[in-house]
């Protein structure tokens, strides 16, 4: 990141960290880029398989899938060092399973060496750089970026930087676009199971290798709202490609955030554009009173001060402290399971019963530091270091811990709280921490709490944070550490995939063909006998470019459709309603089957109430020959006359009208024009539904006006 100067580099920070809201980002030396990952509508990025998701949880996966099981483990990377994300994950002592699903082959099972990149995928990214003004690489690498979390089965996600240097004009200026790549997305995690000899962790691999765009922006971002903005306008020139996917988890913003008197932290899990500079205002106050907590513990240790800005630290001065850290915290912990043998906790109790050890670390000089839950000005958890002890510990798997500025809670009494303070032989001033689990858990979680508490004598840990979701959206806005920043290490060149030269003439064609933006889409559609709602509609749902191609015979098979009956179906539930007829991916109905169908209405061929069970029909006529499209309408003819759906002529309706008029003429009477509804459904069961709506509705309203006059 580029160093941003702040107004006076030597004075202390100023701010209240329960205001989060009130404190100033130029004043902090606040800085800020995004990195968004949005999935690819094409094929899988390696494997030539269909980005088809299914939206199964672990209890619903077929028991046909195939299943396969796997333990990773952290290798050296090119340079001969083992990343320091790797190294961490690989002690967590976890195991996989993974369900192959239909779109999963032996590449996504790293059981067959990957293919080059996907032909529509490049173009796709391509395309987006060329709408950032970014420059693109003359030869495509693929690099692969070590993973062992278990999401990858080969232990590494596939990434190629396609262009760099771009930007897009926000309201506060020109926000840099760093880098574009396009990479490969991880497997999707169904369970954790927790057994006493490591956790269980179920993947289903239909979302590995599905292509995606990352795009990281410079630190150019200057407050948290411009921050929701630009990430907004990112998201908008995506979608004008028609090109990425729609929906729940195919688009996700990371947020890279510091103030001077902290370091970067990337921040994930920022679903909800709303909450961004909320997270980020959050994550300003945790810099703020980390840095605060830092200086306190320095101080009470006799040792120098935290300079208020990052640039101006000493690694003399870092080391000393580091050093003065370990020797007040050594790793020594000790096993109290016996003190708490007859404990009221229920949790203790369960714990111990089943196998678990209670072992507890002194954490000298931290009495009152650790803290205990309170809220801010915006209903959020001020943040201290209780979270951030918790949330280390937690990466070794554990639910928790107790620690003793919060005690005695939880059914642990204050006798028990003394008896531990006696056992360990603290002071007033000293803390301790209890985990209750198995031995290497417990043992591993209590490791991980004491090297964070040694790191609050610095600035916070450059790590990775996730947002704090509860019930699917973000419970306040605070996060919890996920994992260490990785190093450069974590990369390293994919040898079995060919380098991709970008052709000049391949990239001069995908500029003289940039999307439309939206207001060019918007003046496109206004051009035809449509409403503004419609309009609105068609934008909202991206399906402009569809709607244009039935009603100017452009890609469909169908002749020209009219604009009003066109826009209509394509807004409605019909095409899902013939997936759900036909037990069909929505998918595999597609826009011509639906304009066909469109077509034979408006001919007269069929009813509109016929669309969805004949469009169903003709998907499962496999062994038909639809081979031309006068193959197809006879087809459709046959097939509703058959079935009941051919509209009935004007005759016909007119007099089953005048029927239901002579029979329910009292109730027309007391009703008024209100009759036409119920009317209409009397109407239409008399047809059997071969009658045009919109035929029945206009000659029951004229009549019922004609009764209404005499």
């Amino acid at each position: 990141m580029k160093d941003n100067p702040v107004s006076a580099i030597n004075m202390e920070p100023m701010g209240d960290v329960s205001s989060p809201n009130n404190l100033s980002p130029e004043g902090l030396g606040f800085m800020c880029g995004l990195e968004i990952h949005q999935q690819l509508a094409t094929g899988k990025l390696h494997s030539r398989m269909p980005s088809e998701l299914y939206d199964y949880g672990l209890d619903e996966i077929p028991k046909n899938w195939p299943r396969s099981h796997r333990k990773l483990r952290a290798a050296q990377g090119e340079g001969g060092r083992v990343d320091i994300t790797a190294r961490f994950e690989s002690r967590r002592n976890r195991s996989f399973i993974y369900f192959q699903s239909p779109n999963a082959g032996l590449i996504e099972l790293d059981e067959a060496p990957p293919l080059g990149h996907d032909n529509n995928a490049v173009d796709v990214v391509l395309t987006i750089a060329a709408m950032m003004n970014a420059k693109p690489v003359s030869s495509m690498q693929a690099m692969r970026k070590t993973v062992v979390d278990g999401s990858n089965t080969s232990g590494f996600q596939r990434t190629t930087l396609v262009a760099t240097n771009g930007f897009i004009d926000t309201d506060l200026g020109d926000v840099g676009i760093d880098v574009i790549c396009l990479e490969e997305d991880s497997a999707r995690k169904l369970e954790t199971e927790s057994t006493t000899d490591g956790e269980v962790v179920s993947y289903t691999l239909d979302r590995l290798g599905v292509p995606l765009v990352e795009i990281a922006t410079a630190p150019d971002i200057q407050t948290p709202e411009h921050a929701k903005q630009v990430a907004s306008m990112l998201g908008t020139l995506l979608r004008q490609t028609r090109r990425v996917r729609r929906g729940l988890g195919s688009i996700r913003q990371d947020l890279n955030v510091s103030i001077a008197c902290g370091v970067r932290v990337e921040i994930k899990g920022c679903q909800d554009l709303d909450w961004i500079p909320r997270i980020i205002e959050i994550e300003m106050a945790r810099q703020l009173h980390m840095y605060r907590l830092a200086n306190q513990l320095r101080e009470e240790a006799e040792l120098p001060p935290l300079p208020p800005d990052r640039r101006l630290d000493s690694i003399p001065v870092e080391n000393r402290v580091a050093i003065s850290a370990v020797s007040r915290l050594p790793l020594e912990t000790n096993d109290l399971t016996n003190l708490f043998a007859h404990s009221t906790s229920d949790m203790v109790h369960k714990s111990i019963s089943s196998g678990s050890l209670v072992l507890a670390l002194k954490l000298k000089g931290f009495a009152g530091k650790i803290g205990s839950k309170e809220l801010d000005d915006t209903g959020a958890q001020l943040p201290r270091l209780g979270r951030e002890l918790a949330s280390a510990a937690k990466q070794a798997g554990v639910a928790g811990i107790f620690h003793s500025d919060e005690l005695p809670a939880y059914g642990i009494t204050e006798s028990e709280v003394n008896l531990v303070r006696k056992e360990l032989e603290l002071s007033e001033s000293d803390a301790f921490v209890l985990c209750v689990a198995p031995k290497w858990q417990a043992e591993l979680a209590l490791e991980s709490v004491l090297l964070r508490a040694r790191k609050a004598f610095h600035r916070i840990p450059g790590e990775v944070r996730n947002v704090v979701i509860r019930k699917g959206s973000p419970e306040d806005g605070t996060t919890s550490a996920m994992r260490p920043l990785p190093g450069g290490a974590r990369m390293y060149p994919e040898t079995d995939i060919q380098v991709l030269n970008l052709d000049s003439k391949r990239w001069d064609k995908i500029q003289l063909n940039l999307p439309m933006d939206n207001q060019q889409r918007l003046l496109r559609l206004q051009k035809y006998d449509i409403s503004s709602n419609q309009v609105e509609a068609i934008l909202g749902n991206e399906l402009d470019d569809i709607f244009i191609s039935g009603v100017t015979d452009k890609e469909l098979s169908s002749p020209i459709l009219p604009a009003k009956p066109w826009a209509s179906i394509l807004l409605d539930n019909s095409r899902s309603d013939i997936s759900k007829k036909s037990e069909i991916s929505i998918s595999d109905v597609s826009w011509e089957l639906l304009a066909l169908l469109v077509y034979s209405k408006e001919q007269g061929i069929l009813t509109r109430e016929g669309i969805v069970p004949i469009g169903s029909k003709y998907l499962l006529s496999i062994e038909e020959d639809f081979s031309t499209f006068d193959k197809k309408i006879t087809w459709i003819s046959k097939t509703a006359a058959i079935e009941g759906f051919t509209p009935a002529d004007s005759s016909s309706v007119e007099e089953a009208i005048d029927i239901i008029i002579a029979d329910k003429l009292d109730f027309i009477k007391d009703k008024g024009m209100s009759a036409v509804g119920p009317l209409m459904g009397m109407v239409m069961a008399k047809l059997g539904g071969s009658a045009d709506g919109k035929l029945v509705n206009s000659l029951l309203v004229k009549k019922i006006k004609n009764i209404d006059k005499l």
